[in-house]
């Protein structure tokens, strides 16, 4: 059988790229490869070393793609990685322009994005179809929902899937994709394995997802490698890793911690007794209609659970309560006891909340060091724009403690793997005590010790006085039990 990647004995040339042990691998014709690991175990440095990203000493990674050999690794190839739902350094606008767009901005449609790509595949693909190619691709992930809307009005989940069929235009040998189930609701993660068990079996596709749970490995994946510190396992067959790999034990939160987050003193000051109120809130973008004549309301120190599929309004509704939202102004909207509009500043309502999001996370794609981007919270800015006291540093390295990040406190955002990143955020979003925690996706991305230890933190803190919760997950099983409240919202058109 044909093998398609080899890797032997590779080290990479640049020394802060490498991996503990030289790297051995091979990939064979038709398998379906899974690479699991825990955060920061190295697996996004494996994959660099098998797209070519990092050269390595001496021979490198060997590639064989048959009858596309005259094509060029990066065509045949792709690799959709986390950040890529998250835009560029060049689009950190995304965030304001996504909640205060209207008809008349210069934002692309997704047609526009995938047309483009589409041209580019059609100068370099010869050897098939490309138009009935395109057909299959647009049937296989509904893309009409999507076709006609501009890309700020996308959710993650919509733009992950973007992302993904813009790669797959291409016509790649090879999809390596990373994390592909996070931000994704039920329907849409079967609807996704359903559609990469389609490719692979209809036109050859090979497939590497890279995971962080044994739970989002998909039945069609063949065989499966484990990263663990930094060192690559023995590729399996994945019936001999389900059944021989020894459950890891349950890490749980260290009781200094836990008596560190119960004797925090108060930091915010206001015991509102109306968090959120929100009464026929309507908020539409041109002709699509996103919330339609919502009503609910937020008492002091109820847990909500915020559900509904992709495209449901989740993000809109936050944003809403964020005061990132222009369209607040023309609703009938009470946040912390003040009717919206009635003199009080973006900040006055910020003050009181602590939040993290998949949208948070593309304003991030710059040079900080972690402790900057935790110190960012304080002051509810996106760049570290005043030097926090000697006692607010020391806040914001209890918190990186508490979720296992301070040893990267002087290292650059950048250089930490998506999982890291994840809880730098949510180191963040604790760090100035708010009385009003929002979590969208906290688990985006997390091993389940992370997970594990995210949720004991999550209810050490909710149980001191004044604390209120909106949690967002498409996962049942990240809701901690002590959810009082549920906001189910349906997708409109």
């Amino acid at each position: 059988m044909r093998v398609v990647v080899s890797v032997e004995d590779g080290v990479t040339r640049h020394p802060m790229y490498r991996m503990a042990a030289p790297v051995n691998f091979t990939l064979l014709e038709k398998e379906q490869l899974a690479i699991i690991g825990d955060n920061g175990s190295g697996k996004s440095m494996f994959v660099d070393i098998i797209t070519g990203k990092h050269p390595l000493l001496g021979e490198g990674v060997k590639y064989d793609f048959g009858s596309d050999n005259a094509r060029m690794v990066c065509d045949n190839i792709k690799y959709v990685a986390f950040e890529d739902t998250y835009g560029t350094d060049s689009d950190t606008k995304y965030y304001q322009m996504r909640w205060n767009c209207h008809e008349e901005d210069n934002t692309p449609f997704v047609y526009d994005v995938l047309e483009s790509a589409f041209e580019i595949s059609s100068a370099a693909n010869s050897a098939i179809n490309l138009a009935e190619y395109k057909d299959l691709l647009y049937d296989v992930f509904g893309i009409s929902k999507i076709y006609s809307l501009k890309l700020s009005m996308l959710s993650s989940g919509e733009r992950r899937k973007l992302h993904l069929i813009r790669a797959l235009l291409s016509n790649p040998k090879l999809l390596i994709i990373d994390n592909p189930f996070i931000g994704l609701d039920c329907q849409a993660r079967i609807l996704l394995v359903e559609s990469l068990e389609l490719l692979v079996n209809k036109i050859g596709l090979q497939i590497i997802l890279v995971v962080s749970r044994d739970n989002d490995i998909p039945n069609f994946i063949t065989h499966v490698v484990k990263v663990e510190e930094l060192r690559v396992g023995e590729k399996l067959f994945y019936s001999d890793y389900i059944n021989g790999e020894a459950r890891t034990k349950k890490l749980i939160l260290d009781e200094t911690i836990k008596f560190g987050i119960a004797n925090l003193p108060q930091h915010d000051e206001s015991f509102a007794n109306t968090i959120v109120e929100c009464y026929d809130v309507t908020v539409s973008y041109g002709k699509r209609t996103i919330l339609d004549k919502l009503n609910f309301k937020i008492l002091n120190g109820e847990r909500w659970a915020l559900i509904g599929e992709n495209g449901s309004g989740k993000s809109t509704l936050l944003s809403l309560v964020c005061a990132d939202n222009l369209q607040s102004y023309s609703n009938n909207i009470i946040l912390f006891d003040y009717v919206r509009g009635s003199g009080e500043s973006i900040w006055d309502i910020k003050k009181h909340i602590g939040y993290v999001s998949p949208e948070l996370h593309r304003s991030y794609l710059r040079d900080y060091p972690a402790i900057d981007v935790v110190a960012s919270g304080l002051s509810d800015s996106v760049g570290l724009y005043k030097r926090p006291r000697p006692d607010q540093i020391s806040i914001c390295e209890f918190w990186m403690k508490a979720f296992g990040v301070l040893k990267y406190k002087h290292t650059s955002f950048l250089l930490l793997s998506s999982g890291e990143q994840r809880l730098v955020l949510l180191a963040r979003a604790f760090v100035k005590d708010p009385s009003l925690l929002i979590l969208d996706e906290p688990f985006h991305g997390l091993d389940q010790n992370n997970c594990n230890i995210v949720r004991e933190i999550i209810e050490e803190f909710c149980n001191r006085r004044n604390k209120t919760l909106i949690m967002v997950s498409h996962y049942d099983e990240d809701f901690p039990p002590f959810i009082t409240h549920t906001l189910h919202l349906k997708r409109l058109g």
